[in-house]
């Protein structure tokens, strides 16, 4: 009887071993997120603009926006979210929508580096330089290149390089 038990005991063990040993893998495998995955291909999108593919780059983008929107939806009124939705319209050319998604991540973070930048961006592609003069005060404290970028695109020394 003993030996039944103890071998029963034995055969538990291991097979409990096995259950939490593959509980634990899948819980460590990273799946990245719709935000992460649209960051990096926002970054490559970057990198083809800057080459002059500008169709590889745009198609890139409306991946990215896909992604970003899906994003928003699952986690509704992240400023980091907003400020990537802007860019990627923006980017497509929809400047009125971009302000729009921009200014929502202000409601949020009136302080975010990189909404205050992109806003000014847009705001001088659409003639509006007093307003992205604003969006450069309010970098001002930063102590950031995002403040030196928007700067030089401001007094026309810079191309917005994205």
């Amino acid at each position: 009887m003993i030996i039944k038990k103890t071998f029963f005991s034995i055969i538990m063990l291991i097979l409990l071993s096995t259950n939490l040993y593959s509980a634990g893998t899948d819980s460590t495998s990273k799946v990245k997120s719709d935000y992460a995955k649209a960051v990096t291909i926002i970054k490559a999108a970057k990198k083809y603009e800057k080459k002059g593919k500008l169709e590889k780059a745009k198609k890139r983008y409306e991946k990215a926006q896909a992604l970003l929107i899906k994003s928003n939806k699952k986690k509704p009124l992240q400023a980091d979210t907003l400020n990537y939705l802007g860019f990627t319209t923006r980017k497509l050319g929809d400047y009125e929508n971009g302000e729009k998604y921009y200014l929502l991540g202000l409601e949020i973070n009136p302080n975010h580096i990189g909404i205050n930048e992109y806003l000014g961006e847009l705001y001088v592609a659409t003639n509006r330089l007093d307003l992205a003069k604003e969006r450069l005060k309010i970098l001002e404290s930063c102590s950031c290149e995002e403040y030196n970028e928007l700067k030089e695109i401001i007094e026309g020394t810079k191309k917005s390089k994205y």
